[in-house]
């Protein structure tokens, strides 16, 4: 059975160190941009390594590999899932910007 995409969040788990929701979705926000960027940076690499201008016999077989490596990132969680368990299991380091001017 597949993994449900639509997971709910207990509230009390997310503002834990915030103590404020929005405090909480900005963090976990900033860090999803994070994630995103590596992880498209990391699919990029990859996929580097098989460009080239010369058609050959290969190529079927380096599109199948390419095929693959594309597929599996996106079976990975989203960006934003990973985030927001990061940020419940207190794996996020983040320090909060004085309010006072």
């Amino acid at each position: 059975m597949p993994k449900a995409s639509i997971v709910t969040r207990d509230l009390t788990d997310l503002t834990k160190d915030t103590h404020n929701i929005y405090e909480s979705i900005v963090i976990a926000g900033k860090r999803s941009r994070q994630i995103s960027s590596r992880l498209k940076d990391e699919l990029n690499a990859k996929l580097s390594e098989f460009a080239t201008t010369v058609d050959n016999l290969e190529e079927v077989q380096e599109n199948r590999e390419q095929i693959e490596i594309s597929r599996f990132y996106e079976r990975m969680p989203k960006a934003t899932s990973l985030a927001i368990e990061e940020l419940i299991e207190d794996k996020i380091f983040f320090t909060k910007v004085d309010d006072n001017f």
